[in-house]
């Protein structure tokens, strides 16, 4: 069976990219850019963790918060890039761990 790519695990694909885009020597509006879509996806990630009352909604939260362009947090460029590495490991986690979890609960019904 072929299994298509949700659309939450396709916005932790595009966030990882961008986060390790983050990464390499950009202007500042790309950055500007990533923390306008990164707060927006986190959002979404947030909204769809919020009816399984998972720890995921938390670390979604809190990165929103963390990114969100309109009260910038000035951690250095750094801290910055530890953070998206952080982020990036965090968002492809959240998607093995996620798909091991729904595997296990299919051989469950077994």
């Amino acid at each position: 069976m072929i299994r298509t790519v949700s659309d939450e695990n396709l916005l932790k694909v595009i966030l990882t990219i961008l986060f390790l885009g983050c990464l390499l020597d950009w202007d500042y509006g790309y950055y500007q850019l990533v923390r306008f879509i990164g707060m927006i996806g986190f959002a979404m990630l947030a909204y769809y963790e919020y009816p399984k009352k998972s720890i995921w909604m938390i670390v979604w939260i809190s990165s929103a918060i963390l990114i969100n362009p309109l009260v910038k947090i000035s951690l250095g460029r750094t801290i910055w890039n530890i953070v998206d590495v952080v982020w990036a490991v965090l968002l492809i986690g959240s998607i093995f761990s996620k798909t091991n979890h729904e595997h296990k609960s299919k051989e469950d019904e077994y």
